[in-house]
């Protein structure tokens, strides 16, 4: 668990389904993750169990992001890995060195503009390297999401190559100062 100023960032609970789901049938804060899924509109636990099970194969992975004054569910941030060979999820064990740790992170766009994903970026990002010694963090960017690459600007992050991730076309690879 991670406390901020505002936030409180933890595990996700089975018990957030429900209220990821403004996240999840956000077709504008979904647009560049892959658009709305239907399994997922439809069990909205699919999503919440995937994350879970990124924890279970990587010691990390989404963090539920609650807001402190009222214990509302506002979005994911947290540290997701991809094989650098195909850009396709992966798990520590499975890429090897070709393991690549990404900070990413969502939130329903009826809770943007408040400096929430900045707040629980940077916090993440330093349990990312004090916590489980991570080096390399970059985030995935798709050209088109002006908001989050202005997020990466503002977390220091530098633009490098653009890759295409297996589901979800090119994705510019930011890299996180050190």
């Amino acid at each position: 668990m991670i406390e901020t100023e505002r936030l409180l960032l933890r595990k996700p609970l089975l018990e957030d389904a429900q209220a990821a789901l403004s996240l999840l049938t956000d077709p504008v804060a979904m647009e560049c993750l892959g658009g709305v899924h239907p399994d997922t509109a439809a069990d909205p636990e699919f999503a919440v169990r995937r994350w879970l099970e990124r924890w279970e194969d990587n010691g990390c992975g989404p963090f539920s992001v609650v807001r402190r004054e009222d214990g509302r569910w506002l979005g994911r941030v947290g540290v997701l890995v991809w094989d650098e060979r195909t850009w396709t999820h992966a798990t520590f064990a499975s890429a090897g060195e070709f393991a690549q740790p990404e900070l990413g992170w969502a939130f329903a766009s009826e809770h943007w503009g408040h400096g929430y994903a900045t707040e629980a970026a940077l916090a993440v990002r330093e349990w990312a390297r004090s916590a489980r010694g991570l080096g390399r963090l970059v985030s995935l960017i798709a050209p088109v999401n002006v908001r989050s690459r202005r997020l990466a600007e503002r977390l220091g992050c530098e633009p490098g190559e653009t890759i295409e991730l297996f589901d979800n076309g090119p994705h510019v690879v930011w890299t996180h100062p050190r």
